[in-house]
């Protein structure tokens, strides 16, 4: 089954692409932003971290960053899912172009995330993509990043997270905050990829979403084939984004509700439930005639 179909978006895009009031964060790599398939009109900077625009378009940073970000943002019509593209994508840069080299995920300090989810925060972002791991963490350092994701709730802001692909049953800092949404990786058949990190609060608060050989940009002008959790997560951020600019009035806490509950009673397995974008956008239409 193609990825959209299987979390049921391509009918919640067919009705539309979005609307540039509705801000998406991605805290990631620099992007490819004159790629011709990413709509770059939508795309925004935030300063404070590594430079947005990619400097070396064979680094494994822009790599991954123009990548998600066109699951994100890509044209319509594109190799990649291209799911709200025109949405404003706010980038705020968090590896620099000399890391990530062989790295299966991406990662940051407690402390440099921290700082990141604020700038987005401040730039109003309305739901943040966090297609990353941990490095170095501590109970201390995580003090700072849970406090991020306070200010975030806070503000009304949604947190999008990709669950790790360690094959472990547990958690993060990130995956264990009640606001966050960790997104595990299925397969095409709905079922979890084997590298794919599961757990209780995964489980409970958490979605699959398409995370194996899903193809998108590449930075060379060739599309690319990649999975993982980093590709899981856009998944469910783009659909938020789709969601909320169908009901741009609605509340933070109501659109995360729709897409969590969408497929029922909260599970109580340390598999989530698949993404339902269609069943989401009819729980928010009872709510908002």
């Amino acid at each position: 089954m193609a990825p959209l179909d299987l979390v049921k978006l391509t009918a919640l895009m067919e009705r539309g692409r979005g609307r540039p009031e509705i801000k998406i964060g991605l805290i990631d790599g620099p992007v490819a932003v004159d790629h011709p398939d990413l709509v770059s009109e939508n795309i925004r900077e935030i300063p404070g971290g590594a430079p947005g625009r990619c400097a070396h378009l064979k680094s494994t940073a822009c790599g991954h960053g123009t990548f998600v970000a066109g699951i994100l943002s890509g044209r319509r019509g594109s190799p990649a899912p291209a799911i709200c593209p025109d949405c404003t994508l706010l980038v705020r840069p968090i590896f620099p172009e000399d890391t990530l080299r062989g790295a299966h995920q991406p990662d940051a300090t407690p402390h440099e995330l921290a700082a990141a989810i604020i700038d987005c925060v401040g730039a109003g972002a309305n739901v943040i993509n966090l297609s990353l791991a941990l490095s170095r963490p501590s109970v201390r350092k995580e003090r700072v990043l849970e406090e991020a994701i306070d200010h975030a709730m806070a503000r009304g802001v949604l947190v999008v997270a990709a669950a790790g692909n360690q094959g472990v049953i547990g958690g993060s800092a990130i995956t264990r905050h009640p606001w966050v949404i960790p997104v595990a990786a299925s397969n095409l058949h709905g079922r979890p990829v084997g590298g794919s990190n599961l757990g209780s609060a995964i489980g409970r608060r958490g979605l699959m979403a398409p995370g194996e050989e899903i193809t998108g940009l590449g930075t060379a002008g060739e599309p690319r084939i990649s999975g993982g959790t980093s590709v899981a997560a856009p998944f469910v951020a783009g659909a938020i984004g789709l969601l909320w600019s169908e009901y741009p009035a609605a509340t933070a806490a109501t659109v995360k509700s729709a897409v969590i509950q969408a497929r029922g009673p909260r599970r109580t397995t340390i598999v989530p439930a698949l993404l339902d974008a269609w069943a989401a956008y009819q729980v928010l239409a009872k709510d908002h005639p």
